[in-house]
């Protein structure tokens, strides 16, 4: 029995010393323990450390421990690991505490005690208990890594960084921990003691990158550009066929404006690796701000040929051209598509390049191909609603109402909480003469709204055109009404509104008012000086109507605008003038279906 508890000892005692660590040897706690159950826990140590004084005040000196009472130490050790290692800290401190009580000499109790503590919450008895498995211990490395890391979690980085200079002292063969000591110096912003560590490390480890690239970092915030530029050419010279330290060097040069020099680095990197991207991309840079345009659009073509650039380096570089778009220059306009295009042919499949290709498509006013793009990057990835909401508006801007009707359906089948795509199919179900679809698609869409008044009154101002052609007039006038609500000079709603109420003849006056601001505002538009004209006719002004539309009446390229001017004529009298503006309107098209019957029988039909 007594040789099975020493090997299971041993395993979950010494070998155990890493559970929980990181390849570093530092513990990684999980999620802390409630208040309630720290303090519960935190009672329950404190009353076994006070039997443990007591047991000791009567012992004042340690005995030997005799067979069943060392036996008996080394099963509650491991009990407690056990528990420990199950993430239950209490069970785990009370065999452990238990153990300590018989053995309160043993590094290995105390280190597992700390640690325990550590996982639990409790940083002040950690400490201790990690502070007595060091002195009990000195050689054991584990022990100071653990004692560092309660004191960082703490932010205690002077006493972190004594910790791990008594390691490397204390303990034989620890010069890795050289590199940790380093970063906590940095960490601390103490630059001269992280280099004079480093140097040491150098000793020890001979050239390493690792130290020339944290001197490098040394150097740098030092403004000592010289010296971090000579750790690069150790570098280099370490590693003669390597192109990433040259490369490293070559953007050190141009990152301080030592352009000269970064080319010639740059090209010593090419001769190591001609088709290496990042080579290309430094001179492209270099030479851009030399204002050297051409070299350097060809070294950015360079770049974007080789395959070796990946499509998140290629994405940064085309961010960049968008923001520069549209650019006066078509060059620049150019040079971004030639770019996207080159992405898609090397990332044929990758949803990315088709989305960047389209922004800088539709940037560059190609709308057809950017709709195009877009849908061949849903093709790969159907789960960003950008790239729907680009192809849908992109529909509604070319008129394509088929193709708008289509996407803000399966746009819809993957985001129905998107208020603006029921926005877009509402628009696309009335323009395809479907007022019913397109009212039930608003009235949804318009609940999903949300601190959005502007798109509010959006639907609100859709609702009243498709509820007028329901010929549901009451709800018509109330969706105008709240629209104007949301934005008292809505032109499209104003303008509607007042048409559509002279139609029915109700409300004049306030037609005339809301389509008076119009004209104000649009005095040549031969639309909204129409409705105008309209609603005076409708107030029987006619001689006013005419004013209003004679001049539009004789540029305007719609017909049912000169067909109301031929009526507002005959209405004065003036029928054989009135007859030949409606044989002009009829020859233009797009006008009232009582037309016809006006010319055939040479009267005025309303």
């Amino acid at each position: 029995m007594r040789q099975v508890a020493l090997i299971l000892l041993f395993w979950l005692g010494l070998a155990a010393t890493s559970y929980a660590q990181s390849t570093d040897g530092t513990v990684v706690p999980p999620a802390k323990l409630t208040r309630k159950q720290q303090r519960a826990l935190e009672k329950e140590q404190h009353e076994l450390e006070k039997k443990v004084a007591e047991a000791r005040a009567k012992r004042p000196t340690a005995p030997v421990l005799t067979e069943r009472e060392r036996e008996q130490s080394e099963a509650l050790f491991v009990e407690g690991v056990k528990y420990v290692m199950l993430e239950d800290y209490t069970k785990g401190l009370e065999n452990l505490l238990r153990a300590y009580a018989l053995s309160p000499d043993n590094a290995a109790i105390n280190y597992k005690i700390a640690e325990a503590n550590l996982l639990s919450g409790n940083l002040r008895d950690a400490t201790n208990y990690s502070e007595a498995s060091i002195r009990l211990d000195p050689h054991n490395a584990y022990y100071y890594l653990l004692l560092a890391q309660i004191q960082a979690s703490q932010k205690q980085y002077d006493g972190a960084t004594k910790t791990y200079a008594s390691l490397i002292k204390e303990v034989p063969n620890s010069g890795n921990y050289l590199f940790n000591l380093a970063d906590l110096y940095l960490a601390q912003n103490k630059l001269p003691e992280a280099l004079t560590t480093l140097d040491q490390a150098e000793k020890e480890f001979g050239q390493v990158d690792e130290i020339s690239f944290k001197k490098q970092q040394i150097f740098l915030k030092q403004n000592k550009l010289d010296l971090a530029l000579a750790e690069g050419d150790k570098l280099i010279k370490a590693n003669p066929t390597e192109a990433r330290y040259v490369l490293a060097q070559a953007e050190m040069y141009a990152s301080n404006n030592r352009l000269p020099d970064a080319v010639r680095v740059a090209q010593q990197a090419l001769r190591l690796d001609p088709d290496n991207p990042q080579a290309h991309m430094i001179l492209a840079e270099v030479y851009r701000q030399q204002n050297q345009p051409e070299q350097s659009d060809q070294e950015l073509k360079q770049a974007f040929a080789s395959p070796a650039l990946d499509i998140d380096a290629r994405v940064r570089i085309l961010v960049g051209y968008i923001k520069q778009l549209p650019n006066p220059k078509e060059s620049v306009n150019q040079m971004a598509r030639d770019l996207a295009v080159a992405t898609i042919k090397t990332y044929p499949k990758d949803a990315k390049s088709y989305a960047v290709a389209g922004d800088i498509q539709t940037l560059t006013d190609h709308k057809k191909e950017a709709r195009n793009t877009y849908l061949q990057a849903l093709r790969y990835d159907n789960s960003k609603f950008q790239i729907w909401q680009q192809v849908v508006l992109i529909d509604a801007e070319l008129n394509q109402t088929d193709s708008l009707l289509v996407h803000t359906d399966r746009a819809l089948e993957l985001f129905p909480n998107q208020a603006s795509l029921w926005f877009y199919n509402g628009v696309a179900h009335i323009l395809k003469k479907q007022p019913t679809k397109g009212v039930k698609a608003l009235e949804h869409g318009r609940k999903l709204v949300v601190n959005n008044t502007e798109l509010l009154g959006q639907f609100d101002a859709q609702l009243g055109d498709a509820y007028h052609e329901l010929h549901q007039y009451d709800k018509s006038d109330a969706a105008y009404e709240a629209a104007l609500v949301s934005d008292p000079n809505n032109v499209q709603v104003l303008n509607n509104y007042s048409y559509f109420l002279s139609l029915r003849g109700e409300k004049l006056d306030k037609a005339k008012q809301m389509s008076g601001k119009v004209i104000k505002q649009f005095p040549e538009n031969d639309t909204y000086l129409d409705t105008y004209a309209w609603v005076l006719y409708k107030m029987k002004d006619y001689a006013g109507a005419k004013s209003t539309l004679e001049k539009a009446a004789q540029t305007t390229k719609d017909g049912s605008i000169i067909e109301h001017y031929g009526d507002i004529l005959y209405q004065l009298g003036d029928k054989t003038k009135a007859e030949a503006e409606w044989q002009r309107a009829h020859k233009i098209g797009g006008t009232s279906d009582q037309l016809e019957r006006k010319l055939k029988e040479h009267k005025l039909y309303e």
